[in-house]
């Protein structure tokens, strides 16, 4: 668990050159009004809206998800309000995706 008891595993950054070894990666930033929302808890969700993971933010913001081919939602939550964003991951490599939260 991490230090703030909440099972999701915090991040580290996400180089934009990272090596997907042939996976599905959708990796992005969560960004509120003043910059980077480190912290925030970020959950993947698939086609159906159905629940597939959460992580928790890097201290920049990053997050990481290694993920099946397909339609994503991503769905940050901070204290300091909530935003989401969808991808569609069509095969491997890395899919970005960008969060404002508001």
């Amino acid at each position: 668990m991490s230090a703030d008891g909440c099972g999701a595993p915090a991040q580290t950054a996400t180089p934009e050159d990272i090596d997907t070894q042939g996976q599905v990666v959708v990796a992005g930033k969560v960004t509120g009004s003043a910059g980077p929302l480190g912290g925030a808890y970020v959950r993947l969700l698939n086609g159906d809206g159905d629940f597939a993971g959460e992580v928790q933010a890097s201290p920049e913001g990053d997050f990481r998800f290694y993920a099946a081919p397909g339609a994503w939602t991503v769905r940050a939550l901070h204290r300091s309000g909530n935003g989401e964003a969808s991808v569609t991951a069509e095969g491997p490599g890395l899919h970005q995706v960008a969060i404002s939260v508001a």
